[in-house]
């Protein structure tokens, strides 16, 4: 089991039901910061008095006041801690569901386990400290089918067509206009937009921004 945790959470109701449940597992030594900042610090510091921090606990998002600072998100703070220690075990503690967000941080930063906050997250919390110490990864259940749907989905012809259009700089009301000289149905807008809606909605985006990146980090386009 851990026995030194650091827990980067804003919000001090969730940071005293962290501590909670941490305290039931038998871990004592855990500190909490309200800030990235600190944490990247917390962690430099402790690297440098050659007593590192075992695992780091972190949310996502966190909301600006009057301090500003250099890291701004729980995504850039793993980033920058999987540069100072590449071995620290990470846990994300999050509301965020969406697919692609919670894909990217396991594929692209290495996190070791996902709990979304939500009913039963503390004994969710437990279950991932518990399998991350004996070696494994973890993903909240109701996580795990979402996700799957993702990586399962497959683009059609028609679908990296209108991508590659809207990534090219052609606005998706003109998108019509080609499909039709090039014989392409559906070629109507309508059938268009349906068909984007769909497709951010399967994939878990908010915007076509987020859909061409995606895209291109694939190499589908």
């Amino acid at each position: 089991m851990f026995k030194k945790i650091l827990i980067a959470e804003d919000h001090e109701s969730s940071n005293i039901s962290v501590q909670k449940t941490l305290a039931d597992l038998g871990i004592l030594d855990a500190h909490y910061v309200f800030y990235c900042d600190d944490a990247l610090a917390r962690i430099q510091k402790a690297l440098n008095t050659n007593d590192p921090y075992d695992l780091l606990l972190t949310d996502l998002s966190f909301e600006e006041d009057h301090n500003k600072q250099k890291i701004s998100g729980g995504t850039a703070l793993i980033n920058a801690v999987r540069n100072l220690q590449p071995d620290l075990k990470i846990i994300v503690f999050s509301a965020e569901n969406k697919p692609a967000v919670i894909d990217t941080l396991f594929k692209d930063l290495a996190i070791n386990a996902y709990v979304r906050k939500a009913r039963n997250d503390a004994k969710d919390l437990k279950r991932a400290i518990d399998i991350i110490s004996k070696g494994g990864k973890y993903i909240s259940v109701d996580l795990k089918q979402t996700i799957k749907e993702k990586n399962s989905y497959e683009l059609t012809d028609y679908d990296i067509t209108i991508i590659s259009l809207l990534s090219g700089g052609v606005k998706q009301k003109e998108i019509p206009v080609y499909l039709q000289q090039n014989n392409i149905k559906p070629s109507g807008l309508s059938s268009v937009e349906k068909r984007f809606n769909l497709i951010k909605e399967v994939l878990g985006f908010s915007n076509n921004e987020q859909l061409i990146a995606y895209c291109k980090d694939m190499g589908i386009i």
